[in-house]
């Protein structure tokens, strides 16, 4: 039974994205099956089995243990190359990466990949760190978002392709991305000149990041962009099943283990694990960015509310009846985002 009730989702520019995607996924389907190791498992049942647990964790019901460690890397693999085959059909289909110079650099054993844009400052950064939900993504996937940002601001942008659940779990990717901050620093990269930016999980890795440079002593950045940002892996809030039936991107796909085996066994409610319970004192400037209509909606306005209580420079902005990091689809508020996005990374070097 599906989550998502598709008589809420009436905006003729979204159902277009979304039709477009399924399209990408359907050939992202067909091509992962065409490999034998891929056909090795039952997928129509285990699909099933995930789409019922998913049922019943929106019901309350925890669904802990469901899955083994093999099917999780299958699904894994699964949701990895569907992402990737979205973002390389739609990379040929749109002209936002022309002129982008794309290098592969290696940071002390983290891989990740300049994005640099004509006319792009040398002295400003924007370390990114992509979505994708603790279990897949790259640097390549979220193009749409960082490239254009890019534009938008001018800076350089370093991509991170940190480790993924459920191979590498909490707190793995944390350390990637902590990793690669220091890499900048060591480096000759003025911590005054560099912003930290994210997508979903990515805006997670952001915030962790920045409490534990915090605690670190380590100089921070100048400040931060998120954007439809996971800040609670407890998923206490009430939007993650009140807006449940308007988020097609999210709600759909089982997100419960993938929580599960980033955490693997972590404690969610720990502010070592989710920002939404730790110290916020003392950080930069942070830009939220999220959807009404969003299951992490509640996520981002709690944690700008409670960093604001802490004295930090904070912003939500907010665009109603969209989805889930808008920013990375063709769609007319991105435009306007990444627009408020320039506006504070500017006044951040004002």
């Amino acid at each position: 039974m599906p989550i998502v009730d598709k008589k809420k989702i009436t905006r003729p520019e979204v159902i277009e994205v979304l039709e477009l995607q399924e399209k990408h996924i359907t050939q992202a389907a067909s091509q992962f099956f065409k490999t034998p190791e891929n056909i090795q498992i039952d997928f129509t049942s285990l699909w099933n089995k995930v789409m019922d647990a998913n049922v019943r964790w929106f019901k309350g019901e925890k669904r802990q243990g469901l899955l083994s460690m093999e099917e999780m890397r299958f699904l894994a693999r699964f949701h990895r190359n569907a992402v990737e085959t979205r973002s390389n059909e739609i990379q040929k289909l749109k002209s936002f990466m022309t002129d982008v110079k794309i290098e592969n650099v290696d940071l002390d054993g983290v891989p990740a990949e300049w994005q640099i844009v004509p006319g792009a400052m040398e002295d400003k950064i924007i370390l990114y760190f992509h979505g994708g939900g603790y279990i897949m993504g790259s640097p390549n996937v979220t193009r749409m978002i960082s490239v254009r940002l890019a534009k938008v601001t001018k800076a350089r942008i370093l991509s991170i392709d940190y480790r993924l659940a459920p191979e590498h779990p909490y707190p793995q990717g944390i350390e990637d991305c902590i990793s690669s901050y220091k890499w900048l620093l060591s480096n000759g990269f003025d911590s005054k000149n560099i912003i930290i930016s994210g997508d979903s999980a990515g805006g997670y890795f952001t915030l962790m990041t920045l409490v534990n440079l915090r605690d670190e002593s380590i100089p921070l950045p100048a400040g931060a962009i998120i954007f439809s940002s996971a800040t609670d892996l407890a998923s206490t809030s009430e939007s993650t099943i009140k807006n449940s039936p308007t988020d097609p991107i999210l709600a759909d796909l089982g997100v419960f283990w993938w929580i599960e085996c980033y955490l693997a066994g972590a404690d969610p409610l720990s502010p070592e694990v989710s920002p939404l319970y730790a110290d916020l004192t003392n950080l930069p400037p942070i830009l939220a960015q999220v959807s009404t209509s969003e299951m992490l909606y509640d996520e981002a306005r709690l944690f700008i509310e409670k960093a604001k209580k802490a004295g930090v420079d904070a912003t939500l902005q907010t665009w109603d009846d969209t989805i889930h990091e808008f920013q990375n689809y063709d769609l007319p508020e991105s435009t306007e985002a990444l627009d408020k996005a320039r506006i504070f990374f500017e006044k951040l070097f004002d």
